[in-house]
Parts: structure tokens; C-alpha cells; sequence
């Protein structure tokens, strides 16, 4: 967890996460006006914050230590 390597790859991560979080709260929306952007942020943060948490209590399997 003390490398350049295990970094970039949570970050990785949690980038995807947060992309997916805001794809899957945008797509519950029926109309793109419908859209309540302050939680489709909140919820993305947050999601990414968890992603990273995970990292750092799990570990990453493609970060071989």
C-alpha cells in the first residue's frame, strides 16, 4: 500500500466507480430534465470514497506486493 503502483490502481478504481455510480443514478432519471444532479454527484463522491476504503481494507489483486 506504500507504492506509487497500489495508488494508480486504486485510483483506477474508484474513477471507474464513480463513472458508474453517475451512469446508473443519471439512467434512473426518465427525462434528462428529471436529472437531480446534486445527488448524482453526492452519490458518485461517495462511491468513490468507498472505493478507495476498500482498497486500502481488501487490497487489489492485480497490485502484487
Amino acid at each position: 500500500m506504500n507504492n506509487k503502483e497500489f495508488w494508480m490502481a486504486a485510483a483506477n478504481r474508484a474513477i471507474r466507480t464513480i463513472a458508474q455510480t453517475a451512469v446508473a443514478t443519471i439512467g434512473t432519471a426518465a427525462v434528462l430534465s428529471q436529472v437531480d444532479f446534486k445527488m448524482v454527484i453526492s452519490a458518485s463522491v461517495l462511491a468513490g470514497i468507498l472505493s478507495i476504503l476498500t482498497s486500502i481494507s481488501t487490497g487489489l489483486p492485480e497490485v502484487h506486493a
